[in-house]
C-alpha cells in the first residue's frame, strides 16, 4: 500500500488512521498515494485559523504581507523540479506543468508586486476620495477597507493542483486572512508536497495556511460570520453548498467559479488567408489540448460564419491530427491522459449526450493511438470535435471536461451574440476578428455574459497569453452558470476578504484612523523646512506654508514664448476677454504649477531624492496678470520601500491666491532617503 496523504492541521501534520482511498497514475494506473481526512478536527483547524494565524497576520502591513508570499514564490520557484516529476502522474505534460507550476509562482510574484505597488504601508485601506457632508468641512465621509477577522476556505478543482491554491491562497494572505486548503482528491498529492515545501520554508506565520486531505465534511458546520469560501468545482457541488444553512443564513460568504460553456467567436470578417483564421484555429485546438481539456476557460463551443464551418473543421482536424497524444514524460507527447479514469467516463458520458444533436467530425471517444502508453490502464482519450445540427440544444448547456469541442455555425452578429449567450454565462470569451465594428457589435453583445474577453487579431496576437489563460492583474470569473464568483484582479482580489466600511468623522479622526492626512486636519509647522526632514524624521501633517509670489504679464509671456503654448487665454487680450471663464489674459495651468513648486521647493541637496509625478491635478480658479499665489504643502502620506533605503512621500498641495481662493489642488510625489545623507 502506498503512503496516506496527510493535512497540516493546528500546527502539525495529521494522518488518517484508516486506510483511505487510492488514487492513482493517470497514465499507468498505479497507485500513487492514499487519502482520507477520518478523524480530523476541521473546527479545530478553524480556530487554530483564528486565533494563531489571523491574529499574526493582521500585526503585518499589507506591505509585509506580500513581502512574505514574494518570497514565497521565490523559494517554490528555485527548486521546482520535483514538482514537475510528481505532476506527470496527474497525466500533464510538461507544457502543462509549466501552465499548472511556473503559472502559480508567477500569480504570486504578481500580487506580491500589486499589494506592494499599489497598497499602503499600513493594515487599512482607502477607498476612493473624500465626501463632504458638512458645511464648513469638519463632518466628512470616506470608505476603508479592513481584514475580517476569519478565515478564507479555499475548496479546489482537480485539474490545477498548484496554481488554484496559489491564485486563492496569495490575495487572501495580502488580506490578511488564513488559509485552509481542500484540494481535490484526484491530484491532491501534488497540493500536499508544495504545502509541505511551503510549511519547512518558514516563510509564512504559523496558523496562516493549513492542508485539508480528504474530505471536506464538517468545514461549513465549523464556519460563521467574517468566514468565507471560494470554491472551484462542479456546479451540482456548489448547488450543495449554496444550501447550507451557515451560508444561507450564518454570513458564510460563498464565491463559486462552477461550469462554464465558453466560446470563441469567429468574425464574418476573416477569411481562410487572413492570419486571423490561423489564430482561431490554433486557439481552439491549444485549448482542446492543453491539460487535455481539463481546463475550466477551454473552448467548448467554436462560433463560425455558416459559410466557413466545414472549412474551420478541415483545418482543425487538420492540426488535431498532428498532435500525438500518450505517454506525458515523453518529450514527444503533446497531450497527455486525463486525471482519471473515473474523469474519462464522465466525459465520454457527455460526449455521448452532444451526440444528440451533433455529429463527431474527429477523434473517437472509445480509443486514440496512443505514443509510449497503454490505452488499458490509462486515462486517455482521444481529442474530439463535434459539427453542431441546426438549432443544436446540447452543446449550450453540457460541459465535457475533457479535450471536446463543437463547431457551431452562425448568420449573422447577433445570432452568434445570441448563440454564445445560450450559455447562461461563461468565464470567457475570445472574439478573432480584425475588424473595429465586428470587434464591437460582438463585444458589447458577449460582455454581459462573460467574466472575461479577449479580442485577439493579428496585432495583440504576438503579445496575447491566449483565450484561457486568467491574469493575476484581471479578474477571474463568470455570471451565471459559471458561478458568479470572482477572483485575481490584482488589488480587487485582495479587496475581496476584506470589508469595505463608510467613515463619518472630523477630519482629524480620519487622519488618526486611516494613517493619511486628510485635508482639514491639523497640520504641524516648524523651524526645519519637511524637505531637509528624512522618511523617519517625516511625520503625517508636517507643513510648510510659503510666501506669495506675484504673477507678472511678463512673466506670462516669458512661459508662453518659452515653451510654445501660445493658446489664446494667455496670448491674446481681447479673445481671453471674451471667454467668461477667464476674462483677460491667465497664467498658464503648468506656470502655475512651476511657479508653486519655485516657493516651496528647498534647493539643496538633503533627503529629497528626486520628484517622481503629480497626481490629481485640477486647476480650479484662473489666476489673472498681478495675482499672487502662495502654497501650503502639507505631508499627505508616507510609505517605506523595503527593498530600498528610501521611500515613497505623498505630499498635498494647495495653491491660493491673494484672495484665499484655491486655483490648484494636487498630490505631488517624491522620492525621499529613509536616513540623512552623510555629509
Amino acid at each position: 500500500m502506498s503512503s496516506m496523504l496527510e493535512s497540516y492541521a493546528a500546527g502539525r501534520w495529521f494522518r488518517a488512521d484508516d486506510e483511505g482511498a487510492p488514487l492513482r497514475d493517470a497514465t499507468t494506473g498505479e497507485e500513487v498515494a492514499r487519502i482520507s481526512s477520518a478523524g480530523l478536527d476541521v473546527a479545530a483547524m478553524v480556530e487554530y485559523a483564528k486565533t494563531v494565524g489571523g491574529p499574526a497576520l493582521r500585526d503585518l502591513t499589507f506591505h509585509e504581507r506580500a513581502a512574505m508570499i514574494k518570497a514565497l514564490a521565490a523559494h517554490l520557484s528555485s527548486d521546482k523540479d520535483e514538482f514537475y516529476e510528481l505532476s506527470t502522474r496527474t497525466g500533464a505534460t510538461r507544457r502543462d506543468s509549466m501552465v499548472d507550476i511556473d503559472g502559480g509562482f508567477g500569480t504570486l510574484f504578481s500580487v506580491a508586486s500589486k499589494g506592494t505597488r499599489e497598497m499602503p504601508a499600513s493594515t487599512v485601506y482607502v477607498d476612493g476620495g473624500l465626501e463632504q457632508l458638512g458645511k464648513s468641512g469638519q463632518f466628512l465621509g470616506e470608505h476603508i477597507y479592513t481584514t475580517r477577522p476569519g478565515v478564507a476556505v479555499q475548496i479546489n478543482a482537480f485539474n490545477f493542483p498548484v496554481w488554484g491554491m496559489l491564485e486563492k491562497l496569495a490575495p487572501a494572505f495580502i488580506a490578511g486572512v488564513p488559509s485552509i486548503v481542500k484540494p481535490a482528491s484526484q491530484t491532491a498529492y501534488l497540493t500536499e508536497l508544495v504545502v509541505r515545501r511551503i510549511i519547512e520554508s518558514g516563510i509564512l506565520p504559523e496558523g496562516t495556511l493549513q492542508l485539508l486531505s480528504g474530505s471536506a465534511s464538517g468545514v461549513l458546520d465549523a464556519l460563521t460570520v467574517q468566514d468565507s469560501v471560494a470554491f472551484t468545482g462542479s456546479a451540482h457541488t456548489a448547488g450543495i453548498l449554496r444550501s447550507h444553512p451557515n451560508v444561507m443564513h450564518g454570513g458564510v460568504q460563498l464565491g463559486v467559479e462552477a461550469d462554464s460553456l465558453n466560446a470563441s467567436v469567429l468574425g464574418a470578417d476573416v477569411t481562410v488567408d487572413d492570419p486571423e483564421f490561423d489564430l482561431f484555429v490554433k486557439g481552439v485546438v491549444t485549448e482542446m489540448t492543453v491539460k487535455a481539456g481539463q481546463k475550466c476557460t477551454a473552448i467548448r463551443r467554436a462560433i463560425v460564419p455558416n459559410a466557413m464551418v466545414d472549412t474551420v473543421i478541415e483545418a482543425v482536424s487538420d492540426r488535431l491530427a498532428k498532435t500525438s497524444v500518450g505517454n506525458p514524460a515523453n518529450p514527444d507527447v503533446r497531450m497527455g491522459a486525463l486525471a482519471s479514469i473515473e474523469q474519462r467516463d464522465e466525459v465520454r458520458k457527455a460526449i455521448a449526450s452532444l451526440q444528440a444533436s451533433s455529429d463527431i467530425v474527429y477523434g473517437d471517444p472509445d480509443s486514440a493511438d496512443l505514443v509510449d502508453a497503454d490505452y488499458t490502464v490509462g486515462a486517455f482519450l482521444s481529442p474530439v470535435l463535434l459539427k453542431a445540427r441546426k438549432g443544436a440544444v446540447e452543446p449550450h448547456d453540457v460541459e465535457p471536461f475533457g479535450p471536446v469541442s463543437t463547431v457551431i455555425g452562425y448568420d449573422s452578429v447577433d445570432e452568434a451574440v445570441a448563440l454564445t449567450g445560450r450559455g447562461k454565462g461563461s468565464l470567457v470569451a475570445s472574439v478573432v476578428t480584425h475588424d473595429p465594428a465586428v470587434a464591437r457589435d460582438l463585444v458589447l453583445g458577449l460582455a454581459p455574459w462573460h467574466g472575461r474577453i479577449l479580442v485577439l487579431d493579428r496585432d495583440d496576437a504576438p503579445e496575447s497569453t491566449g483565450h484561457g489563460s486568467p491574469l493575476p492583474m484581471l479578474v477571474h470569473g463568470g455570471p451565471g452558470r459559471a458561478g458568479g464568483g470572482e477572483e485575481l484582479g490584482g488589488v480587487r482580489g485582495i479587496l475581496h476578504h476584506m470589508q469595505r466600511t463608510a467613515l463619518q468623522a472630523s477630519p482629524d479622526m480620519l487622519t488618526a484612523i486611516t494613517g493619511r492626512w486628510t485635508r482639514g486636519s491639523k497640520r504641524t509647522v516648524d523651524d526645519v523646512h519637511p524637505f531637509r526632514k528624512s522618511l523617519a524624521e517625516l511625520k503625517i501633517g508636517d507643513t510648510i506654508e510659503t510666501p506669495a509670489r506675484r504673477v507678472t504679464r511678463d512673466d506670462i509671456d516669458h512661459f508662453a514664448e518659452f515653451t510654445g503654448d501660445t493658446f489664446y487665454a494667455h496670448t491674446d487680450e481681447a479673445a481671453a476677454e471674451k471667454n467668461e471663464l477667464f476674462g483677460g489674459i491667465v497664467a498658464h495651468g503648468y506656470l502655475v504649477v512651476s511657479l508653486a513648486a519655485g516657493l516651496f521647493v528647498e534647493p539643496n541637496p538633503g533627503p529629497v531624492l528626486a520628484n517622481f509625478g503629480v497626481d490629481n491635478l485640477r486647476f480650479l480658479t484662473p489666476v489673472k496678470v498681478d495675482d499672487e499665489i502662495s502654497v501650503v504643502l502639507t505631508v499627505k502620506q508616507v510609505t517605506p520601500r523595503r527593498s530600498a533605503d528610501y521611500g515613497e512621500v505623498r505630499w498635498d498641495a494647495v495653491v491660493s491666491n491673494q484672495d484665499g481662493e484655491p486655483v490648484a489642488t494636487y498630490d505631488v510625489l517624491t522620492l525621499v532617503a529613509k536616513e540623512q545623507p552623510t555629509p
